[in-house]
């Protein structure tokens, strides 16, 4: 996993059909997908119950690329080494689900992955300055999380904010809620360039027919860069 600053879009398997992930997996990332999303959650952090270690371990053989894992869990840390060895290339932890985030992004690089760190609609940019040197990545939710398939909460200013922050770090800005075609440019010109989207990548789509993922893709990229007509 290398980096740079070129658009990234991760599905998030979270709108994809549960009976199929290895094939919705290969399907997406045929389709011209960067990396795979996973939500994890956990019923107590966020109101919804999703995904486990199993269903990373599980998944793993059917990704060829990144597989982004985004903890919405508390407590974080007691779980992290089975993500790890579950095969998350990426683990991120939310800033407001543990007292001691620190600690915990100590762990997820100690563990072998990249460190996440994720922050909520009504948590300021500035909860993350003393920790920018310990990150691979800053995830700002565009929704609050729990559900997918909710409506872009407009966060531009604080992804420039981070942007200035973050400098000439090799940290990724992701961005997770309400990303399509219309809110891709919003974000990217702002700064992001990882940008999750669910339902507006898996729609019209299936297994056997995945040429709507690839075209949703590809919109939401070309978006994103600018070039979208």
């Amino acid at each position: 996993m290398t980096f740079d600053r070129s658009i990234k879009i991760a599905p998030s398997i979270l709108a994809a059909d549960f009976a199929n992930f290895g094939a919705e997996c290969q399907a997406i990332e045929a389709q011209g997908a960067d990396w795979v999303h996973v939500d994890v959650m956990d019923g107590h952090f966020v109101p919804n119950i999703t995904f486990g270690p199993a269903t990373c371990a599980a998944i793993r053989p059917h990704i060829k690329g990144v597989m982004d894992v985004h903890l919405m869990i508390a407590p974080v840390d007691p779980y992290i080494e089975a993500f790890a060895k579950a095969g998350a290339d990426v683990i991120t932890a939310h800033v407001e689900a543990t007292p001691h985030i620190h600690r915990s992004l100590q762990a997820i690089r100690g563990a072998g992955a990249k460190a996440g760190v994720a922050l909520n609609p009504g948590t300021p940019a500035s909860a993350v300055a003393e920790i920018l040197d310990m990150v691979d990545l800053v995830c700002v939710m565009t929704v609050n999380p729990g559900f997918g398939g909710q409506k872009f909460i407009d966060m531009t200013a604080k992804i420039r904010e981070l942007r200035s922050m973050i400098g000439d770090r090799p940290v990724h800005i992701e961005i997770d809620g309400g990303v399509d075609p219309k809110t891709a440019p919003l974000v990217s010109q702002a700064g992001a360039d990882v940008l999750v989207a669910g339902s507006a990548v898996f729609k019209g789509g299936s297994v056997s027919d995945p040429a709507p993922y690839g075209e949703n893709i590809r919109a939401i990229r070309a978006a994103a860069e600018g070039t979208y007509v």
